[in-house]
């Protein structure tokens, strides 16, 4: 799956990896946005590698970039399957590699976008996923040439900041009226709703804890989630990690 710019020039595809809360969503918007206005590409389309952002629904807990923040950069990944679904490393592999080349055969680049870290790997590492295979599959081969794969790279107290910021502006949001519809639908005992800030904000609606409790308990789920992801990914030797504020202006450089 070869990618050309408008200058007949081969390029990479791009991936933005980082933990949760730092800003690849919106950046990735930005450099999408860009690259079209420069003439670079006709047009960019965007692949959500999060496993929680699959889930129809489930918006504001998993913080989906609404209609609005998307500036109409198509976005892939996104509300695929019902809470109560199964959906596999392997689907999303199979998804994603399937999109790449629908949005190459549109004259377009995709830019893969995510902080789950086994989800990225798939793609970049081209795991397989066949019975043969399944003992080694999580054993990292040597990663395509295809893909330039960039990772922000926040301070942890500056990080924590964030997270705490974002997780404020959860509870100032509908996220009760969120809840209270996905559990409608699929019970509290559905896997997905026992994850992130969901069971959180159900003991919240059940008078077992309090508001500033809750977004207390919030911020240390995010916290250790984005340790989590910073430890998954540091062990891939071949990322690039910039500030947030330099990513933008090196992945232009690069295409």
């Amino acid at each position: 799956m070869s990618v050309k710019n408008n200058n007949s020039g081969r390029v990479k595809i791009p991936v933005i990896i980082g933990p949760t809360g730092s800003g690849k969503t919106g950046v990735s918007i930005e450099i999408a946005l860009e690259l079209e206005r420069r003439g670079i590409f006709d047009g960019c389309e965007i692949i959500s590698a999060d496993s929680r952002a699959i889930y129809k629904g489930m918006d504001i807990g998993t913080a989906k970039p609404t209609t609005e923040e998307m500036k109409g950069v198509p976005h892939w990944g996104i509300d695929l399957v019902g809470p109560g679904e199964r959906f596999t490393v392997a689907d999303f592999k199979e998804y994603a590699e399937q999109k790449i080349k629908e949005i190459i055969q549109r004259g377009h680049l995709p830019v893969i976008v995510g902080g789950t870290g086994l989800y990225v790997d798939a793609v970049i590492f081209n795991y397989s996923f066949s019975e043969k295979a399944k003992k080694s599959y999580s054993d990292r081969a040597q990663m395509s040439d295809q893909f330039l794969v960039i990772g922000i790279d926040w301070p942890r107290e500056e990080l924590r900041k964030r997270l705490e910021h974002r997780v404020k502006q959860f509870f100032d949001m509908p996220i009760e009226k969120e809840c209270k519809e996905m559990a409608s639908l699929y019970g509290w005992d559905c896997q997905a709703m026992k994850s992130n800030i969901y069971p959180i904000v159900q003991k919240m609606m059940d008078g077992e804890i309090s508001r500033d409790e809750a977004i207390k308990l919030a911020v240390i789920d995010d916290w250790h989630l984005a340790k989590r992801q910073l430890t998954w990914f540091k062990r891939n030797p071949n990322i690039v990690w910039l500030p947030l504020n330099e990513v933008k202006d090196y992945i232009l450089s690069t295409l």
